[in-house]
């Protein structure tokens, strides 16, 4: 019998996500949570047959279950010992996540929500840590260059963030608190009306962290992180063949890193009463492992931000062959920033447009075509007094050109190939910056394979062109610290990647195991240098840069109520990669999980251990030392370390549970090697010299109310 395109879609998403099976109980408690889907809308309907989502790629999925085991607050959380992900925490002082997919740096990594880009480049920077898991349905990562078809930018992959779709009516509250002033709560709340026709969810979200000094010298090593977000979503099918959604997202974030014991307030009320003011030295006799001494803003980093996102989608079907789904988004990011002196405002906006049709032209042949467009633009304000001052603000626009043939070849094989053509003009706006830096139409083109060799095993292959603007410091390393002298833009050609993916899949009744290959190599690499007058200069490689990833993942079924995972990883980088990187990345990781549902209770704990690296290899400081004076020299070994995660909940009655839990158990952090992220390097002061946590233990408790 011929498999139907749902029955592809249920494979791939158990075969490539081990992860996956260990958020799952019994088979019994499975069947229960299926009963309970009562509401089937237009978009669900098509779903089921295939003619809205291309799934043929390896993606693995983060489901709300696993995001409730790791008590993870933001995306960065849900994801962070996900297969072939890597989080990287790259400033100490403003606490800035990168997500890197494959081994490639943050901005390779596109962030969609519902499948739609809403994320612009400043939100991808500084907003993951505000990207909110309550009303969170799901997280689907793709890895891999042109994993979707919408956003041929994501050379490293993409994260899609599934909305949760109201299915019942229903409220949980979770309120949770612990160690180092963690605190969270969140709301979701689900209803149906109009006879199931209008769903409605709506989510909010509050939660904080302290600031913390592993070392007590009176310099954070983790900012304070404050976040306050909102969700609210709306789905109406008005007619059987009509359908629209409406997603309207309001983010707040502060983060305030730098001296302890003070207040932003405090810290910019002496800047202003003297901003000329510099101190003789930093750290009683100039070592950074002593007390701070010097003035609070001359460490200070602060970013206050306020995100605003809107999507309308409207999906029409024209029958058993035919749909249309129309999508109009819009995103503004505002930033109010302090670097240790530097003032930088700055608005970020996009909006995209598409307009997608799925024909399934004969029973074997699903073919997706359509038009897309992005317009953002960046236009940011400083307090430099510098003449020669040169700004990163910014025009970047794309219209694209897709179409793609899912063939369904017979009941083992499926073939899906892809094309885009684009035309990308990228205009830095200063009047310093004459004429348009990239004017270029190119073409992507990407191809995946699925193919089941038996019941239990599966191979999938894609191979697949992409292309990236580079655009802003922001995406650089930190460029944006030096920025009082303005900023140097040396960019006149589009990132260039080519991406080749393997995974081999095997699902039994115990165990599933998925091994991946993945190469990805890119030409005009974006790389942060200074010139002769040292201004920070945005410059771009001669030479291709690649990486190689390798990972296994499986998951083991020991019992219906205990299941054990493990995930193994292994990158090599090039050396034009290593020097594009100022924060040393993962080179070898390993995560052990186990999981035990039984009775009422759920015992989760996942230990993640990451080798040991050279730091010289990269693009770190050469010669970091404690010392001002350059005579104590800073260990250029990064060692091997462990981080252990556990979190026990008990449900009490129908509606109400409480848990305890601890991230980093064992309270590890790289100041216990004596090797704190703050530096000196030729006589300059800097914050990220990073390579292991830089929050210590935090435990927490909390309870959940759900009716």
């Amino acid at each position: 019998m011929k498999k139907t395109p749902l029955a592809h879609a249920m494979a791939a998403l158990l075969l490539a996500s081990p992860v996956l099976a260990q958020q799952n109980t019994s088979a019994d408690s499975q069947n229960e949570d299926i009963e309970k889907v009562s509401v089937v809308g237009v978009r669900a309907r098509l779903y089921e047959a295939g003619m809205l989502k291309d799934t043929v790629q390896k993606t693995e999925v983060v489901s709300d279950s696993l995001m409730e085991k790791l008590q993870a607050s933001s995306l960065t959380d849900a994801i962070s010992i996900s297969p072939g992900v890597r989080v990287n925490n790259e400033c100490s002082m403003c606490g800035v996540k990168r997500v890197m997919l494959n081994g490639l740096r943050g901005e390779h990594t596109t962030v969609l929500v519902d499948g739609i880009p809403v994320y612009t480049m400043m939100s991808g920077f500084y907003g993951l840590d505000a990207a909110a898991s309550s009303g969170v349905e799901s997280v689907e990562i793709a890895r891999g260059a042109g994993a979707s078809l919408i956003a041929p930018e994501a050379i490293g992959g993409t994260i899609n963030l599934v909305t949760k779709k109201a299915i019942e009516n229903g409220v949980t509250v979770d309120l949770s608190a612990g160690e180092n002033g963690y605190k969270k709560g969140s709301l979701v709340a689900t209803g149906l009306a109009n006879d199931d026709k209008t769903r409605v969810t709506f989510s909010a979200q509050y939660d904080d962290r302290d600031q913390y000094d592993g070392d007590n010298n009176g310099v954070s090593e983790n900012p304070e992180l404050e976040n306050k977000v909102a969700t609210l979503f709306i789905s109406h099918d008005f007619t059987n063949q009509d359908s629209v959604h409406v997603r309207a997202n309001l983010a707040d974030s502060e983060i305030f890193g730098g001296p302890t014991g003070t207040s932003i307030g405090e810290v910019l009320n002496d800047y202003y009463a003297d901003p000329d003011f510099e101190s003789s030295s930093l750290f009683e006799d100039d070592d950074v492992r002593n007390a701070y001494i010097g003035k609070g803003w001359e460490t200070t980093e602060w970013i206050e931000s306020e995100r605003k996102e809107l999507y309308v989608s409207w999906l029409h079907d024209f029958g058993d062959q035919l749909n249309m789904t129309l999508v109009a988004s819009h995103n503004d990011h505002t930033q109010d920033s302090f670097y240790e002196g530097f003032v930088y405002d700055a608005d970020n906006e996009m909006d995209y447009f598409d307009a997608r049709f799925n024909w399934n032209v004969v029973d074997d042949h699903l073919l997706t075509f359509g038009l897309d467009t992005r317009m953002e633009t960046l236009d940011s304000q400083t307090n430099s007094d510098t003449d020669d001052y040169v700004s990163d603000s910014f025009d970047y626009d794309t219209l694209g050109f897709y179409i793609q043939d899912s063939w369904y070849v017979n009941q083992d094989l499926e073939l899906n190939v892809a094309v885009r053509i684009d035309k990308v003009e990228a205009d830095f706006t200063d009047p310093a910056k004459p004429g348009t830096e990239i004017d270029e139409t190119i073409v992507s083109p990407r191809v995946d394979i699925r193919y089941d060799h038996n019941e239990q095993w599966t191979s999938r292959l894609s191979a697949g062109r992409g292309y990236r603007a580079p655009l802003s410091f922001f995406e650089s390393d930190h460029g944006i610290l030096d920025a009082g002298v303005g900023f140097e833009i040396n960019v006149d050609e589009l990132e260039r990647s080519l991406s080749v993916n393997y995974a081999l899949s095997y699902l039994g009744e115990a165990l599933s195991l998925t091994t991946s290959l993945g190469y990805t190599n890119v030409e005009n690499l974006a790389v942060l240098s200074e010139n002769e007058e040292g201004v920070p200069a945005l410059d771009q490689l001669t030479e291709d840069a690649d990486v190689f990833v390798s990972d296994v993942v499986l998951s083991y079924h020991l019992t219906d109520d205990f299941t054990l995972g493990f995930t193994a990883e292994n990158y090599v980088y090039s050396d034009q990669f290593k020097q594009s990187y100022g924060v040393v990345p993962v080179e070898q990781r390993a995560i052990f999980t186990a999981d035990w549902e039984i009775k009422g209770w759920d015992v989760y704990a996942a230990a993640t251990w990451v080798g040991s690296r050279d730091l010289s290899e990269y693009g770190t400081p050469e010669a970091p030392t404690f010392d001002a004076a350059g005579l104590l020299p800073m260990s250029t070994n990064a060692p091997a370390y462990w981080t252990v995660t556990t979190k026990v909940s008990k449900q009490i009655t129908d509606t109400f549970s409480v848990y305890v839990g601890a991230n980093n158990l064992f309270d590890y952090t790289q100041v216990d090697d004596m090797e704190t992220p703050l530096f000196y390097e030729d006589g300059g002061y800097d914050v990220a010299y990073i390579y292991g946590p830089l929050r210590g233990r935090e435990i927490y408790a909390g309870i959940t109310v759900a009716l």
